[in-house]
């Protein structure tokens, strides 16, 4: 049911926890099926120089998670504002269909980081 790739990030997540002294913290939920993803970021020279996310629901969410800090970690804040769900569902393997909510979690959240970086 789940891909090699998602069930890695979900069983080893990369980048999980927070950063205590971010440049950026944001926390955005799934009201329809209660999802939750914070991200802490700290940006260096117009690149996310660490990021830390935390989650909350389910596997494919704190999979999405887990691979959208690989995704931009070390990335230009203008390199990572063209993401889109399809590029994290793609690094997880994947996701069924009913699924995909969790990688539009991942980039809702990125782009609410973004907006408050721009503030």
């Amino acid at each position: 049911m789940w891909s090699p790739k998602l069930l890695d990030h979900f069983q080893h997540p990369r980048n999980a926890g927070d950063l205590t002294d971010a440049d950026v913290s944001v926390e955005v939920a799934n009201p329809a099926c209660g999802d939750i993803l914070r991200l802490t970021m700290k940006v260096a020279d117009g690149r996310i120089a660490e990021i830390r996310f935390k989650a909350k629901g389910c596997v494919p969410a704190m999979a999405c998670g887990s691979a959208l800090t690989e995704l931009v970690c070390g990335k230009t804040l203008s390199e990572i504002s063209t993401l889109r769900r399809e590029d994290v569902v793609e690094i997880v393997g994947g996701v069924p269909e009913a699924s995909t909510h969790a990688g539009q979690l991942a980039i809702d959240a990125l782009a609410a980081a973004l907006r408050k970086l721009q503030k």
